[in-house]
């Protein structure tokens, strides 16, 4: 025990010596958790609004001061024809036009509206919150019941996917790396003939990114309670149960991928391709499983991220028990006991 605990103190002596690593394991959680909560995101904020009226009656001009109050809408221009209005969209002077008919006021109807269809996702959700806001004079889009996510943040849809991306590179790719490095450079024949049994040497290999994976999603809580205002509605001992699970998971994954690689070059390509890109495009993580075409839904039904999120987005946000998502930990369970035992199998008949 005491030289399995030697060798954890020297793996993780080497992982901490390395200035470099160290500012990537923990850098790049903090700028995407600051990228996506802040930056990238879909929310409605500030669409240049053109407004076409041919007379200002009363309640016309009453649409147009809600939608100049709220903060979904800039009014940038109010201009005579249609034709104005679509021109200053084709300039690139304003991405919404609304046309009042003249008899607005009697009908209490009659309003067109003119979108730049470039982004059709962004043009959905502009026409829906202008027609909220011009049609109801009384309840503004913030005042409606949303549950779970009643400011429609896009942070509450991100944190849980930066969660899944993170550990799964972290956690996959540095392990593979720092194995295929060992026999790079030769050193793994000089561990393995050492009174350690071999499994013993890879265990304690992956003890370290398991802290370091712990400890990144601890930061990662901790930014989303405090700079994204993200809270935690469900229990938090069973998203550190969940995450603990994927995070093994991700370590039979990189152990897996050690064994495939041969290089430092191959192992990072393999998990590039393997990893980064499913999880970002397959993993439910930016665009919805069900909007996808049918073979692509049943390719993203391997991707273990997929699962890692749907629990997360239930337990963080939706404030759920672990009855909930059962099926979600039964899945991640039974991902890594695969992978964990054609992992140690392949190794062992290698060596």
């Amino acid at each position: 025990m005491k030289q399995f605990i030697s060798f954890v103190i020297k793996e993780a002596k080497h992982i901490l010596r390395d200035k470099r690593t160290m500012l990537i394991l923990f850098g790049m959680p903090v700028v995407m958790m600051l990228l996506f909560g802040f930056a990238i995101t879909n929310d409605v904020r500030n669409v240049r609004t053109v407004v076409v009226t041919s007379q200002m009656d009363h309640l016309t001009r009453t649409a147009v001061e809600r939608l100049a109050a709220s903060e979904y809408f800039t009014i940038v221009k109010t201009v005579p024809t249609p034709k104005d209005a679509e021109w200053m969209i084709r300039s690139q002077k304003a991405d919404l036009a609304i046309v009042f008919a003249q008899d607005f006021a009697s009908k209490k109807s009659g309003a067109q509206f003119i979108v730049d269809g470039s982004d059709p996702n962004m043009a959905q959700q502009w026409t829906t919150y202008a027609q909220q806001v011009v049609a109801n004079p009384n309840v503004s889009l913030i005042s409606q019941k949303l549950l779970y996510n009643p400011r429609m943040k896009s942070a509450y849809n991100f944190v849980p996917a930066i969660m899944g991306m993170l550990l799964l590179l972290i956690c996959a790719m540095m392990t593979s790396v720092s194995i295929v490095r060992e026999k790079e450079r030769g050193t793994m024949e000089v561990l393995l003939v050492s009174p350690i049994k071999p499994l013993m040497i890879i265990v304690a290999k992956v003890v370290p990114y398991l802290l370091l994976a712990l400890a990144i999603l601890s930061v990662i809580l901790l930014m989303s309670a405090t700079v994204l205002d993200v809270p935690l509605q469900g229990g938090l001992g069973w998203i550190l149960v969940v995450s603990l699970i994927y995070i093994l998971l991700a370590l039979s994954l990189g152990l897996l991928i050690s064994n495939i690689a041969h290089t430092q070059f191959v192992a990072l390509l393999v998990s590039a391709m393997v990893l980064l890109l499913p999880t970002v495009m397959l993993s439910g993580m930016l665009f919805p499983v069900e909007s996808m075409p049918t073979i692509l839904q049943w390719i993203s039904a391997i991707i273990p991220p997929r699962y890692y999120i749907q629990a997360m987005r239930k337990l963080m946000i939706m404030g759920v028990g672990i009855q909930e998502v059962w099926q979600e930990v039964v899945i991640l369970i039974g991902m890594t006991s695969l992978l964990l035992v054609v992992s140690l199998k392949k190794f062992k008949t290698r060596l």
